[in-house]
Order: C-alpha cells, then sequence, then structure tokens
C-alpha cells in the first residue's frame, strides 16, 4: 500500500472525529433540531408577499377567536398557534398581535389569558398528543390509534336537539315521527357558553378546518373546536382535508362543531332530559356537543346539516353507498344495518364514490365525506378485506380491545361495546374514485333484510313504488338471543336514515324521483334475507346470488327479463335470471306451508301499512298533500 493511500484512508477515517459538535447547549434544544419547521416556501420574495402572509395569519387567528367568542367576551380569548408544552415556540408566539378590541363587556381571569390553539395538525402530531395526554389512546399492532369514547358508545339520538326558530318553524319535520327535538334560542345560548367556557378554560385546544362535498361548486367549510386529539384525528379521517393552498386562504367557515363533550350540560337547563346535549342552531350555524365523547355524533351532525342546506339548493342528500362501473354506470346502495349496503356497495370491479352520504345534484353524485367509518365488530380479512387493510396508520379505532402486549386487536371482543368502529381516510380504500364524484345514478338500490322470508330477492320498483318503499325504509331484525325467541321485528327507517333527515321524508322522496325521471334512474328492491320461511324455518338468500343479482343490475341485463306481478305489494320479479335458481325467485314457491306464507305476508302488509300512517295526512307546502299515487304503491289487501 503506498503512503499516498495510507495518508488518505486514516483521514477518511478520522473524519468522524473531526465532525463539529452539534449546536445546541441543552437536550431542549437538541430535541428542537430535530424536528423540521414546515415552511411553505413563498413565490417570491418581496416585501409585499411576506405582508400578505402576515396578514393572511393575523386574520386566521381572529376568525378562531371569533369562534370562541362567548356573551362576555366580545373578542373571544387570546388565541395563538402551538402547543403550549413546546414553551421555546410558547414565548416567541405568545405576543403577536391580532385582538385589535380590548374586552368591555366583561374582564375576567379567563379573558386574559392565552389559548393555545393546535392548527390541523397531521395525523403523527395527534398520535402524539393522544399518547401523551389522553389515557387510554395506544398504538395497536397494524399502526392504528385506539382509543375510548367514554361511558357514551353510540350516538344519543333522544339528546339531539334543534332550535325552532322563525328559520326553521315551518321549513324542518317536527312532531310524531320525528328525529328533530325542539329548543329554544336561549336554551341554545346557554349550552353553548357552557361549551365555550371548557374549552377557553383548556391549556390548548384543537381546531380543524375542513370541507364537507367533494362537488366543488357546493362544498361546505366546516370548523371543528375540540378538546380531545382523538377527535381532532377522527374529523381530519371523516372530513375533506384541504390542501396548504386551500387552508391557506380558508376564510370564515359556513358552520362550526364545539366538541366540549367531556363536560355535561346542566340539567336544570330549560330541554334538557340528561346531561348528554347535542344541539344544532341553522341560523347561528353552529352545533355544541357537551356530556358524550362519542365521535359519531359530530359526523352525523355534520350529515344533519347536509340534510338541511342541500336540498335548498336542489341538490338532494343521501343516506347511502355508491359505486361506478368502469363504463360510468352508478349505483346508488341504500340499506339499514344488517342489509349488506357495505358489502354489496363494496365491488373490487367497480371503483367506489363513498360508503355512507352523499348528494345527487344537476352535475351527478359526489362524497359528502373524506373518509369511512366502518364498523369492526367481528371484523375479519376474508370477509372484508379492504376495511382489513385500511386499519393502519392514521385509523382511529373506537372502543376496540386489544392484546396488552403485541397490541393485536380482537374484533369479536365486545367487552367495552358492539359498536365497535374504524375511521380512515377514504383513499385507504384501493379502488377508490378520486375526486369522489360521479355522473348521474344509473340505478337506485333499496335493500332489505327480511327476515319474514316474504319479499322476493329482487324486485323492479315504479317510481311511485320507489318512493313508497323509500319512505318507508324497511328492514327487518331477529328478535334478541333469548331462547325460544324466533319471531322477526320489522324496523322502518325513513329515507334509510331518519335519525339525521331534516325535511319531512316527502320531500326527500319526491326529489328522489323526480331526478330518477329526469335521468333516467331505474329503482330496486332487494331482499337479502330469508327465503323459503321466515327466520328459523326458513334459509338466509346465498350471498353469491345476491351478488349475481346486482351484477345483473350494473349490466342491464336484467331489464331484458321477462316479468309478473306479485299479489299484496304488487311487485315486479324476474321469472328468470342467469345464475340463480328460477324458484327461489318468488317467495311463494319457496314456502311448503302455502297458507303460513299468505300469513306472513299479510302481516308485513299491515306492519308497511301502520308505519305510513305517519306521512299519509302530510302537507307539503299549504295544499300539496301526498300524492295518491304514493300510497297506491304500497300494499294492497
Amino acid at each position: 500500500m503506498s503512503a499516498t493511500k495510507d495518508k488518505a484512508t486514516m483521514e477518511n477515517s478520522d473524519d468522524e472525529a473531526n465532525i463539529e459538535p452539534v449546536k445546541a447547549n441543552t437536550i431542549d434544544e437538541l430535541h428542537s433540531l430535530q424536528r423540521k419547521k414546515n415552511v411553505t416556501p413563498n413565490k417570491s420574495k418581496n416585501d409585499l408577499d411576506d405582508y400578505s402572509g402576515q396578514e393572511r395569519h393575523k386574520q386566521q387567528l381572529e376568525s378562531i377567536s371569533a369562534s370562541l367568542a362567548s356573551l362576555t367576551r366580545e373578542t373571544g380569548p387570546k388565541v395563538v398557534r402551538g402547543d403550549p408544552a413546546l414553551r421555546t415556540q410558547t414565548q416567541r408566539v405568545a405576543h403577536v398581535p391580532h385582538q385589535r378590541i380590548t374586552p368591555t363587556i366583561a374582564v375576567s381571569d379567563s379573558a386574559l389569558k392565552f389559548t393555545h390553539v393546535l392548527y390541523n395538525l397531521s395525523p403523527a402530531e395527534l398520535y402524539e398528543q393522544a399518547i401523551k395526554y389522553e389515557k387510554g389512546s395506544f398504538v395497536t399492532s397494524t399502526g392504528a390509534l385506539a382509543t375510548l369514547s367514554g361511558a357514551k358508545t353510540g350516538r344519543c339520538p333522544k339528546d339531539k336537539r334543534v332550535v325552532k326558530d322563525d328559520l326553521t318553524e315551518n321549513d324542518l319535520w317536527w312532531g310524531k315521527g320525528s328525529p328533530n327535538i325542539e329548543m329554544d334560542e336561549h336554551s341554545f345560548m346557554v349550552n353553548r357558553e357552557r361549551a365555550v367556557d371548557y374549552l377557553n378554560s383548556l391549556d390548548k385546544v384543537f381546531v380543524n378546518d375542513q370541507f364537507l362535498n367533494w362537488d366543488l361548486e357546493n362544498r361546505i367549510k366546516v370548523r371543528i373546536v375540540s378538546a380531545r386529539a382523538y377527535h381532532s384525528l377522527f374529523m381530519h379521517n371523516m372530513c375533506i382535508r384541504p390542501t396548504p393552498e386551500e387552508l391557506e386562504n380558508f376564510g370564515t367557515p359556513d358552520f362550526t362543531i364545539y366538541n366540549a363533550g367531556q363536560f355535561p350540560c346542566n340539567r336544570y337547563t330549560h330541554y334538557m332530559t340528561s346531561s348528554t346535549s347535542v344541539d344544532i342552531n341553522l341560523a347561528r350555524k353552529e352545533m355544541v356537543i357537551l356530556g358524550t365523547q362519542y365521535a359519531g355524533e359530530m359526523k352525523k351532525g355534520l350529515f344533519s346539516l347536509m340534510h338541511y342546506l342541500m336540498p335548498k339548493r336542489q341538490i338532494l342528500s343521501l343516506h347511502s353507498g355508491c359505486n361506478m362501473g368502469k363504463d360510468g354506470d352508478v349505483a346508488l346502495f341504500f340499506g339499514l344495518s344488517g342489509t349488506g349496503k357495505t358489502t354489496l356497495s363494496t365491488d373490487h370491479n367497480r371503483y367506489l364514490i363513498g360508503d355512507d352520504e352523499h348528494c345527487w345534484s344537476e352535475d351527478g353524485v359526489s362524497n359528502i365525506e373524506g373518509g369511512c367509518y366502518a364498523k369492526c365488530i367481528d371484523l375479519s380479512k376474508e370477509k372484508e378485506p379492504d376495511i382489513w387493510n385500511a386499519i393502519k396508520f392514521g385509523t382511529v379505532v373506537e372502543n376496540v380491545v386489544f392484546d396488552d402486549h403485541f397490541r393485536v386487536v380482537d374484533y369479536e371482543d365486545k367487552s367495552v361495546t358492539e359498536n365497535t368502529r374504524a375511521a380512515y381516510p377514504i383513499e385507504y380504500i384501493p379502488n377508490v374514485k378520486l375526486p369522489c364524484v360521479g355522473p348521474h345514478p344509473k340505478n337506485v338500490i333499496l335493500l332489505a333484510c327480511d327476515a319474514f322470508g316474504v319479499l322476493p330477492p329482487v324486485s323492479k320498483l315504479s317510481l311511485s313504488q320507489t318512493m313508497y318503499h323509500f319512505i318507508s325504509g324497511y328492514t327487518a331484525l331477529v328478535a334478541g338471543t333469548e331462547e325460544g325467541i324466533k319471531e322477526p321485528q320489522a324496523t322502518f327507517s325513513a329515507c334509510f336514515g331518519a335519525a339525521f333527515i331534516m325535511l319531512h321524508p316527502t320531500k326527500y322522496a319526491a326529489m328522489l324521483a323526480e331526478k330518477m325521471q329526469n335521468h333516467g334512474a331505474t329503482g330496486w328492491l332487494v331482499n337479502t334475507g330469508w327465503s323459503g320461511g321466515s327466520y328459523g324455518s326458513g334459509n338466509r338468500i346465498k350471498l353469491s346470488y345476491t351478488r349475481k343479482i346486482i351484477d345483473a343490475i350494473h349490466s342491464g341485463s336484467l331489464l331484458n327479463v321477462e316479468y309478473k306481478k306479485t299479489e299484496i305489494f304488487g311487485l315486479e320479479i324476474p321469472t328468470e335470471l342467469e345464475g340463480v335458481p328460477s324458484e327461489i325467485l318468488d317467495p311463494e314457491n319457496t314456502w311448503s306451508d302455502k297458507a303460513a306464507y299468505k300469513e306472513t305476508l299479510l302481516k308485513l302488509a299491515r306492519l308497511f301499512k301502520k308505519n305510513f300512517e305517519t306521512f299519509t295526512d302530510y302537507k307539503i307546502g299549504e295544499d300539496n298533500k301526498l300524492t295518491e299515487d304514493i300510497l297506491a304503491a304500497g300494499p294492497i289487501f
């Protein structure tokens, strides 16, 4: 080896020893070097650009401050960006001037303190906040964030309130059968003050500025103010995530949620019946949550908002799944829990537009959300591979049970609740269509799991029948697990989502029929329940048969077969369908006891009639009664 080479080798081997020490005097300073500042470079460096950026930042802080204003403070708290735990950052930003008006109504200690805003944090940042500060937050073996929603593990529909005022008194559906329980403006403001004061008392709050509706012309800007990283990550996943440019120019939101769910409402407040209250004020464009930490209240509260706002723009809001074929044919899937809506709308041969909430405008369909909120109970890779694979880093799993050491989730364990859930961004689904929009639907599929066993596996519906069955929103549940009880229980939910609609069901049904007629869509009723007898004596219709039926609807081949009409319900049913035994297409054929079939058929028909009594005398406007053809589309004895 040459001397020159030896010298070079020695110099290279000594390079690490000659590296300058880190530019930090303390461990805290060293940690501060670990995180690179996320600064969006300016396109040009002139003074005007710098000023406009500072002005936008100032306006953003003022907007958030205004959102948090209470009745006793005109301007809201002194809002600053950043986590108070990061002391060096806090010292730098705490004196950013953004309040031009000194509070004049009242001065209290809370008016003198800073409220630190954690604004549109990334999933990684929210993980850190949750694990560090929120008891019950863990990372599972697949990278999802497991968390607990507290005492409430589901929605509280009896505690949902809507302000009844001059704006809503004649617009909204009130009274028997309605999900809208009224409250007055004063009671709302009492609850709002309680929520805002609680949020302002905290050292920090999470603020999400996001969008609803992938239709850019009709999207809604929403702001969610919450106390938990779990809620912020949930909404990050469920709403549409703005780009950095959209966020920079977000401006004033169209609707604001104050989630103070860790704090109860005052039960002595008028209209309150428990320590939980979920309140919507459409005039103020605000929603207040007290006494429940279940994240689904935010999702469905926003869905209720869309059920009010969109019809005013002649856009139909729908509680449905939606997918699109490779040729651009779109199908809507309606169905209550257990009907197979998720399973049938998730089709690897078709693109997923969305799994739950949609709008149908003059331009076509659009997903309202930016994510999916899937049930996890008994989840398996074999049954639901897409949902299984979506539960990874960034996903929130609620109230699940997992192995203490390996953090492997046991999806069969119901120890916390049967309503275990996973919330993940929609792009976690491999065959999703982005952006989540599509042309006008070609097929409208109403799913019913008929445990009575008397509805046909598939029926082609007229427009009036589609309206009737859409308003009915029927499925049947098998009665509890108590031994010896085999009688099915009929369940009706108007528009297949009665808990979330704001207007009378007939208004949504009339809009649906109009859009179907204008764009040539066909209505179908598909029974995914029993055949050959009711639950306990008959058999569940094979999923493979139902998939063949859905495939034939998508392809259009089911329009070109021979049909016959059933008695009582007057449904048009095909006499043959490739891949499905002809004898099961007419349910009467599958029952050995024909008298029992007719008796059960009449029983179900009476249940339909009784349920529809709620809607028969409703007037739309001054004198427009429910049309006779919808009533005639129901069962006839």
